[in-house]
């Protein structure tokens, strides 16, 4: 099988395919972070074109929407290699028009697609607890779960193509808004003496307990932003949900100004840090 994406996250997830003895071909653009699997077993080929031709199933992890299009539909692409009844599972978190545009591309070729965000951060990826949501084919989906199960923990196939960038892009509006309600509480607590881990301690045993707090925690405490889940990528995902709320006529307003708020954070230069540095942005309000 193929792996395409090798960054902090694909890189984890392929570490943990060939953990498990599954044989592996892989490619990023940036071939040293291949070249780092060689050691595990790896293959590295030269494009994902040259992985397609040698997998029946190909596995992408990427930033986003104009790597998604490019490295499956663009030249040297999974499309031009993937032989008849091979299986493309795109696990980045792209745009369901996207998903649908692909898997359609890919059906006309007679090759199988499957739409399969993730959401566990570095963290997830590293232990092989993501959750994945996966759209496509039943079939199709069964044909994967196997490997589904090596990378996550919760997996679920939520409907046809696109649902599962529809899904991920409702985890992306929870998680930031998630994030920015941990991080006004924390600063309230501690404008009124309270320390932060005191709080955090206390939502973590009640109603306002929360994922974000478990993962985070000590980031917020800390003031230690090493990206798990970069600024910049999650207000690309908040940009791909506040997209889906036009086609399908949702209003998300609240979305809206968390968007902002990413916004501000990479304008003032923090956008490869943590999400959680939506902290510093409250911090700072209330001086």
């Amino acid at each position: 099988m193929g792996f395409v994406g090798l960054g902090i996250m694909g890189a984890a997830m392929a570490g943990n395919l060939l953990e498990a003895e599954q044989e592996l071909v892989v490619h990023n653009r940036t071939r040293t972070k291949a070249e780092q699997l060689i050691s595990y077993g790896a293959l590295v080929a030269d494009s994902p074109r040259e992985v397609a031709e040698i997998s029946d199933i190909i596995i992408t992890m990427l930033p986003g929407p104009p790597e998604v299009e490019e490295v499956v539909a663009g030249e040297e692409g999974l499309l031009e290699g993937a032989r008849e009844g091979s299986l493309i599972v795109d696990m980045s978190t792209s745009s369901p028009l996207l998903a649908q545009q692909l898997a359609r591309m890919a059906r006309e070729r007679g090759v199988r697609m499957l739409d399969s965000p993730v959401s566990g951060g570095d963290v997830g990826a590293r232990d092989g607890t993501l959750s994945i949501m996966v759209g496509g084919e039943d079939e199709d989906f069964q044909r994967a779960r196997s490997l589904f199960e090596v990378m996550g923990e919760t997996v679920v196939h939520v409907g046809g193509a696109e649902a599962g960038q529809v899904v991920k892009a409702c985890n992306q509006i929870v998680v930031a808004l998630v994030i920015e309600a941990v991080a006004e509480a924390l600063v309230l607590g501690s404008k009124a003496s309270v320390a932060p881990e005191r709080v955090v301690e206390v939502l973590s045993g009640g109603l306002a307990a929360n994922k974000v707090l478990d993962v985070k925690g000590e980031k917020f405490s800390s003031h230690d932003f090493t990206p798990g889940g970069k600024v910049e990528y999650h207000r690309k995902d908040l940009g791909i949900a506040l997209a889906a709320g036009r086609e399908y006529g949702v209003t998300l307003p609240v979305t809206a100004l968390v968007d902002q708020m990413f916004e501000v954070l990479e304008t003032k230069g923090r956008g490869s840090w943590d999400h959680s540095a939506l902290l510093t942005l409250i911090e700072e309000g209330s001086r």
